[in-house]
């Protein structure tokens, strides 16, 4: 074969190469997870707690973890929400299933425990150590942590009932967490809004609850 035609036939084998580079490069790029497709996947709320998020003495659907999660999938929010209550927990007993939270990969945990402590007259020192290691172990694994507050009947006396609502907001200084000044707000007390015992919301109390830390919760999910 002559030189001037091996001239000819080269740039051709060149051309055919960089267009087959060409459409390999474009089935990366077509095929590849993009940034909005990374930015639409689910974050996890989970809500750990006692009877109170547990929801005792109303259908699983009227507890409030599930209308919170009604509530955020109404509003188009990439979240979904674990009801992680049991009913009777103390804080002792939330920190021996900090690990089992963790297994849920939670983005945020919303932490409603201590009224079992107060209403059983447990010691106060040892609910706020609880509560602190709680957070920590949280906190250990990039879990943004929402404190509810809490209060409890003056069965105990002025300075134990006290001493029990200001462990929230110390906690919550000490650790830079956003706090539920009181989960129970506009609740507690309020008969059409709970159930016989006085103490466990209805589901109209449930649906309180969720208006009232709605404000709250949306801003940590916009932070996140």
């Amino acid at each position: 074969m002559s030189t001037q035609a091996l001239r000819f036939i080269k740039p051709v084998r060149i051309g055919s190469f960089l267009l087959s580079l060409l459409i390999v490069i474009q089935s990366i790029v077509l095929f590849s997870p993009s940034d909005s497709a990374l930015a639409t996947k689910e974050g996890v709320i989970v809500a750990f707690g006692d009877s109170l998020t547990a929801g005792l003495g109303v259908s699983v659907e009227s507890a409030y973890p599930a209308l919170l999660n009604k509530k955020i999938k109404k509003e188009g929010i990439f979240f979904k929400v674990i009801n992680a209550g049991v009913s009777g927990e103390t804080t002792a007993g939330g920190l021996r299933r900090v690990k089992w939270i963790l297994k849920n990969k939670p983005d945020i945990v919303i932490l409603e425990l201590g009224a079992n402590d107060g209403l059983r007259g447990l010691s106060l020192l040892e609910m706020e150590k609880n509560l602190g290691k709680i957070i920590q172990g949280l906190r250990k694994e990039n879990v943004k942590v929402v404190l509810a507050g809490m209060k409890i009947p003056p069965n105990y006396g002025s300075r134990y009932t006290s001493e029990f609502e200001e462990i929230f907001p110390k906690l919550a200084k000490r650790f830079n967490l956003t706090l539920i000044p009181f989960f129970l707000e506009g609740v507690a007390a309020v008969p059409a809004l709970n159930q016989g015992d006085g103490l466990h919301p209805t589901a109209a109390g449930y649906e309180t609850i969720v208006e009232q830390i709605w404000p709250i919760i949306l801003k940590v999910i916009e932070k996140h």
